[in-house]
């Protein structure tokens, strides 16, 4: 079966999409207004159907693959939700330390893209941890929409806090070599680039499309950035010019590639927004830099 991607759409849908993704438009919004297009509820029905998430079809390492190791680990939180809920996977036959990457989700909490996104790290040498947002109420549902409502209901203040106390139960895990770094998609990469500026410890960040922090929190950021964005996420993109200029203002160590023709979540190859080119060498650059950063 051929496999489609962002051409297969109008940009309207796509940008109807993207709303939808971010819970600026219900399910039935994005039908009704999809149908104008597409020329009946049915047909924007179908539409949807077609850009939302494949699991099964893009999972890349199972979970049972004998070359990694995965399990459940929690950890204090008394700032956050009391404790801080993840999925972590290394290599099987690892000997010694190994560098930590913290792996953020998007804002449906630790999926199963998630989930192999965090087993593919392994793979490349990592201990991999993926906390879950959601697991102060159930965790993932097994349905996006679901997802996305219960995202809803946090108290983002006790969510970033959670991230933090991860990140920094991290930096002295017994596994690990006391070096993290951090990467995340979409409200992870905002989150990412949060934990830059709360965590000075962090060797290295890297936000896929994420939300910027606020100008005067960039000087607290001690840990080298590499930053993708997608060419054409226009609610994303109008904050990097601030960004990159108090960047700049503070001496931060980056770097930002803007991947053109892309579309927000072009990393994620559950959906065809995908684009296997950009998707291969951004990981390839995120690989290369986590590896340079985390290990030595």
């Amino acid at each position: 079966m051929t496999r489609l991607t962002a051409k297969d759409f109008s940009p309207d849908v796509l940008r109807l999409f993207d709303r939808y993704v971010h819970g600026d438009l219900s399910r039935r919004g994005f039908i009704d207004q999809a149908a104008r297009a597409a020329g009946g509820t049915a047909a924007a029905a179908g539409l949807l159907a077609a850009l939302s998430p494949q699991f099964a079809q893009a999972q890349r390492v199972v979970p049972t693959d004998p070359r990694i190791a995965t399990r459940t680990l929690s950890f204090d939180s008394p700032m956050g939700n009391g404790q801080v809920k993840g999925y972590l996977a290394k290599p099987a036959r690892a000997t010694g330390k190994l560098p930590v990457v913290i792996v953020v989700h998007e804002n449906r909490g630790l999926n199963p893209h998630i989930e192999d996104i965090t087993r593919r790290l392994a793979l490349d040498g990592f201990l991999a941890y993926a906390p879950d947002a959601l697991a102060p109420v159930g965790g993932y549902p097994g349905d996006e929409d679901k997802a996305r409502e219960l995202f809803g209901k946090l108290d983002g203040a006790k969510t970033r806090a959670d991230f933090v106390a991860a990140t920094r139960s991290m930096l002295g895990f017994a596994e690990g070599n006391g070096k993290v770094g951090a990467v995340g998609f979409c409200f992870g990469g905002g989150m990412a680039n949060y934990l830059a500026t709360q965590v000075p410890e962090l060797a290295a960040a890297v936000p896929f499309y994420g939300g910027q922090p606020a100008a005067a929190e960039v000087p607290r950021i001690k840990a080298p950035l590499l930053i993708h964005y997608a060419g054409v996420d226009e609610r994303i993109n109008a904050g990097w010019p601030a960004y990159e200029e108090a960047l700049k203002a503070a001496g931060v160590k980056y770097e930002a590639h803007i991947y053109a023709g892309t579309q927000h979540g072009f990393n994620n190859d559950t959906t065809p927004r995908f684009d296997a080119a950009a998707a291969d060498l951004a990981w390839k650059r995120t690989v290369g830099f986590f590896k340079t950063h985390l290990t030595g």
